[in-house]
């Protein structure tokens, strides 16, 4: 199993470890998920994110190659700029992965995919896995600029969806302004000798590390996918109602022919957003009925610390309406809910 150049301080620290697409990552440290998960909201914390892919690509044809490749359009963005996107099953147009491509300079770009699909990714695309020679260390939440800027003010003022090559406390670091947490924030690749520092200054300053937990937590109240559950192998982007990632202009990406079929014949089934009552959540796999009837199932489901109830995603009948009653079969027990937008929480402007 790896480790990630932090593992020593999140021992330190009390992390409880577990084992997480074939590295050992702290699901949660003494503070608890749901106090990890609130002061992200509220303030800033710390993740460790070392386990999700990069591949370097790069070279006069590397812009090409994305483009004829990825789903989404490189020329909406630039260079200094990052873009969502998915690679798709040539035949099927299938999730194989979702992916942030960092643009770094004119010709190098890095390739972002789930810690499990990198080689999948470097198949299909060429490239560097230059995954064990960085970590990547996300700052997240409504203080996590002004938490930086005590470091760094360059980094800090790295603006939403733009990255770049920044010299922190030593370390030549590629920072963007991303994060899957539906708040602000910002993430580091850091040379492995210098991850160790950057992550102790920020924890001696205040910040609060977080773990897998609270990101899982805070990723299903924004509404964000996760690979395995909400996209991959039978789903494709128009049934994640991510079409808008679909560079349907371009001449060609990697499945644009099964994504058009799927347009024109419709989705066979739609990702919806559940409420339900009290404190037990709805859980992945569970049956949502209709009136009776299953019409679906949940793909991702929990307990929302800001809004004190449960909250799910789940694949469903096209027919579904927002609004619609419905239950959700837990365990045998059926918890009364409701068909609702997504995401379920928005960050305060």
């Amino acid at each position: 199993m790896r480790t990630t150049a932090l593992n020593a301080a999140h021992r330190a620290l009390g992390a409880k470890l577990v084992e997480f697409g074939g590295w050992e990552m702290p699901i949660s440290y003494p503070t608890g998920t749901i106090a990890e998960h609130l002061a992200c909201r509220q303030s800033a914390v710390v993740f460790d994110v070392s386990h999700l892919g990069t591949v370097r690509v790069e070279g006069p044809l590397a812009f090409e190659l994305l483009q004829k490749v990825l789903s989404n359009d490189l020329r909406k963005i630039a260079p200094g700029k990052t873009q969502y996107t998915h690679l798709l099953d040539p035949v099927t147009a299938d999730v194989l992965d979702d992916i942030i491509v960092w643009w770094v300079a004119e010709d190098i770009f890095d390739v972002m995919p789930n810690a499990s699909n990198t080689d999948r990714v470097v198949q299909y695309l060429g490239g560097v896995d230059t995954t064990q020679s960085r970590c990547v260390i996300a700052l997240q939440g409504p203080q996590a600029r002004h938490m930086m800027s005590t470091i760094s003010v360059e980094a800090s003022e790295v603006s939403r969806n733009h990255v770049q090559a920044i010299n922190v406390m030593g370390s030549a670091c590629v920072v963007a302004g991303t994060g899957y947490t539906g708040e602000d924030g910002l993430e580091l690749a850091v040379p492995l000798s210098g991850a160790a520092e950057l992550w102790q200054r920020l924890i001696n300053n205040g910040v609060l590390p977080a773990g897998l937990g609270a990101r899982d937590t805070l990723r299903l109240e924004a509404g964000l996918p996760l690979h395995g559950h909400e996209l991959g192998g039978g789903i494709t982007s128009l049934q994640a109602n991510l079409g808008w990632v679909l560079g349907l202009n371009k001449d060609q990406f990697q499945g644009k022919e099964a994504v058009l079929r799927e347009k024109a014949s419709g989705v066979t089934k739609k990702l919806v957003g559940l409420s339900t009552e009290g404190r037990r959540p709805p859980r992945e796999g569970s049956s949502i009925l209709r009136n009776g009837s299953v019409i679906g199932s949940v793909t991702s489901g929990n307990f929302s610390p800001v809004l004190e109830h449960g909250i799910a995603l789940g694949f469903v009948d096209p027919n579904t309406e927002l609004g619609d009653e419905v239950s959700i079969d837990v365990r045998g027990t059926e918890l009364p809910g409701r068909v609702v937008p997504y995401p379920f929480y928005k960050k305060s402007v």
